[in-house]
């Protein structure tokens, strides 16, 4: 169990700004949807992707690093990377068994198959939307284990959009979706708390000396 008292006095080493964004932000964050990346080879493409997830409140990415590991952009995620949850997998296998496990169907983004456009998407299942290589696409994989395919509506000549470009248009579109609706997506109390704990460490300066400071006054 978290210790509250803790939170409030590690709080106070924020600045009011800081503070206040956190109020704002949490709120909005969900594990409801989440979104895994398979093999991108492009690095500036899972950054955009994480920073995607960050401006439209989802909580955590999953990053299938099979053939191509890279570290995050950090001029691209624009600090993303310090609030959004990054779950990297070595297989395409492990993360969809870890994703099932947590409840999420799998929905392989392709514009290949025809199966369910962006507009008619059930927003009301965990989801985890898969997006493929820049060339190839997802692989057979995660085109086999999927629960259902999505797509984009394009009119043009160009048949596909960048990975990021993709990421953004359907998560910007759920997650509208999602806010209008009356299901449970928000984070639980504990989940908050745990985010409020999560971000004072990744902002604020000698936080474990802090942390040792307040128990030893308490002792």
């Amino acid at each position: 169990m978290q210790d509250l008292k803790l939170l409030e006095y590690l709080e106070t080493f924020l600045t009011e700004n800081r503070s206040e964004r956190f109020k704002k932000v949490l709120p909005f964050r969900t594990k409801h949807f989440t979104v895994a990346t398979e093999d991108v080879y492009q690095l500036h493409n899972t950054s955009a992707v994480m920073r995607s997830c960050d401006v439209f409140g989802i909580q955590e990415l999953n990053i299938v690093e099979e053939v191509n590991s890279k570290s995050i952009d950090r001029e691209i995620a624009m600090g993303a990377q310090k609030w959004v949850d990054l779950n990297r997998y070595t297989s395409t296998t492990d993360c969809i068994k870890d994703l099932k496990a947590n409840g999420y169907q799998i929905v392989a983004t392709t514009p290949h198959i025809d199966d369910c456009e962006l507009i008619d998407f059930d927003i009301k299942k965990k989801s985890c939307f898969f997006f493929g290589r820049e060339t190839e696409g997802l692989s057979q994989q995660v085109i086999n284990q999927a629960d259902c395919f999505l797509k984009i509506p394009m009119v043009g000549f160009t048949e596909s959009l960048n990975i990021s470009v993709s990421a953004a248009i359907i998560l910007q579109h759920v997650t509208a979706q999602l806010r209008k609706s009356e299901i449970d997506w928000q984070l639980t109390e504990d989940e908050i708390v745990e985010k409020r704990f999560d971000w004072i460490k990744k902002t604020i300066k000698d936080y474990d000396a802090i942390v040792e400071r307040f128990y030893a006054k308490k002792s």
